[in-house]
């Protein structure tokens, strides 16, 4: 849960989803803040205000009439049946003895200012919390009104409530449109990312299908695709001179071999061209093989064998491979074992495959010497199959592994070869969406073709 999490945070498009939602959240919660505050304080100043002038109004009757006259004035209060159940009052004499009101006992911790407080009180057998004002007459006794608290703290809980709920719909509101704009915002880019993927494979025709809108990302697809559409003019025009060059140059080199063939065949076996020939005509044999090798790559990283991909054993490849290469194995004092033999499908060009694993091995048993022990092997890893060659001989120093599958390059130079066999294997696993990978076996090299697996 913590991983799947943390990719999630690590996601642009969450992030910003986020941080836009949480701030709109934290608005409406400060807004619903403000609203609960202001009511509340609307309610409270009202009160405060009806509480005073029902003081002063009664000490004014006190004035004009005495302690009979504000009795009076309590009763008809308390009877008119306005706001009759929320107010309070009390009149008590000298002694304390209570003259008139509807609160059941004098209130504690009676301050002798006229401020006002909150308290607890016992109002017609019940106890609630009332906000009071006391006050002391000239006579001893004490004038109390005040205001029951339990319609108040009413409306403040439903205020409450309901600012909890709101809250409550800001945080799903949020969380919601947290994965909504995520979900947009992957929709608007995942085009661009899925076509970047397919552009990586080789699939260079590959373009982002526009989305119809007029926003941003609209602008981005345009001008992604018109990089794209440069970049496939100016492969196409490499693609097109090297192609070019290596059809123009094979023809007339292929002219030349004739001829030279011929000159040969007419030379008495003792005759000292006849050397400088044969030799002209390896070198030249030579040259055409890298033609070939070369316009092989061309089509292989264009991806004109995709088309043709099937379900191919790569167990069945190691085993003709293996028997292909058992006789050089033996000339050469290398000893040859097949394993593991496990079976191992992928979706691939079985040639192509097979000149890959053939280059791996060849060049195995060209460097790893007399006396090495070399392994071709085949098995499944994590639903992956693999097709691996790993020698026991000198192996590849790590500073070179970087440069392994550069065109041309050759780590021992007094090893016959043209620099281009692991280059083509390259391109032949990128072609199949897999990977090469090299390691050091401790001694010796290990080589291996990981590919996905076929379905079914």
């Amino acid at each position: 849960m913590t991983a799947a999490l943390r990719r999630l945070w690590r996601s642009v498009g969450f992030r910003l989803a986020f941080y836009y939602g949480l701030l709109v959240a934290i608005t409406m919660l400060a807004a619903l803040a403000i609203v609960y505050m202001q009511t509340v304080g609307v309610l409270q100043q009202r009160m405060v205000r009806q509480v005073a002038a029902s003081m002063q109004q009664l000490m004014v009757r006190y004035d004009a009439r005495g302690a009979d006259g504000v009795a009076g004035e309590i009763a008809n209060a308390l009877s008119d049946g306005r706001n009759s159940d929320n107010e309070i009052y009390l009149l008590t004499d000298r002694e304390g003895r209570k003259l008139a009101g509807n609160l059941d006992q004098m209130p504690s911790q009676a301050p002798d200012a006229g401020d006002g407080v909150h308290r607890r009180v016992v109002r017609t057998g019940q106890t609630v919390i009332a906000y009071l004002v006391m006050r002391p007459l000239p006579d001893g006794g004490l004038l109390v009104v005040g205001h029951d608290l339990r319609d108040q703290e009413s409306i403040e809980s439903l205020v409450a409530s309901a600012s909890a709920a709101a809250g409550i719909v800001a945080v799903l509101l949020l969380i919601g449109g947290t994965f909504v704009f995520r979900q947009e915002l992957e929709r608007s880019v995942g085009a661009v990312r899925r076509t970047a993927a397919r552009i990586a494979e080789g699939e260079l025709q590959e373009r982002v299908e526009p989305s119809g809108e007029e926003d941003e990302f609209a602008l981005l697809e345009h001008d992604i695709n018109a990089m794209l559409d440069r970049i496939q003019s100016l492969m196409d025009g490499v693609r097109h001179v090297s192609n070019t060059i290596a059809h123009n140059l094979r023809t007339p080199l292929t002219r030349v071999l004739v001829r030279l063939r011929a000159v040969e065949a007419g030379l008495d076996a003792g005759d000292p061209q006849r050397e400088a020939v044969s030799t002209a005509i390896r070198e030249l044999e030579e040259l055409a093989v890298v033609f070939e090798k070369l316009l092989q790559i061309a089509e292989v990283e264009a991806g004109a064998r995709r088309q043709q991909f099937a379900p191919v054993a790569l167990h069945v490849i190691a085993d003709d491979v293996a028997e292909l290469y058992e006789a050089v194995a033996e000339l050469r004092g290398i000893v040859l074992l097949r394993e593991p033999a496990d079976m191992a499908g992928a979706l691939g060009d079985r040639d192509l495959l097979a000149g890959a694993a053939a280059n791996l091995l060849d060049n195995a048993l060209k460097y790893a010497g007399t006396g090495a022990t070399v392994r071709i092997g085949t098995h499944t890893v994590d639903g992956r199959a693999q097709l691996f060659v790993q020698d026991d001989g000198p192996g590849i120093p790590q500073a070179e592994h970087e440069r392994i599958g550069v065109r041309f390059h050759r780590l021992d130079r007094s090893v016959p070869g043209h620099g281009l066999g692991l280059a083509s294997v390259l391109a032949v696993v990128a072609l199949h969406g897999g990977r090469l990978d090299f390691a050091d076996a401790k001694p010796g090299l290990r080589a291996c073709i990981d590919l996905p697996m076929a379905d079914g």
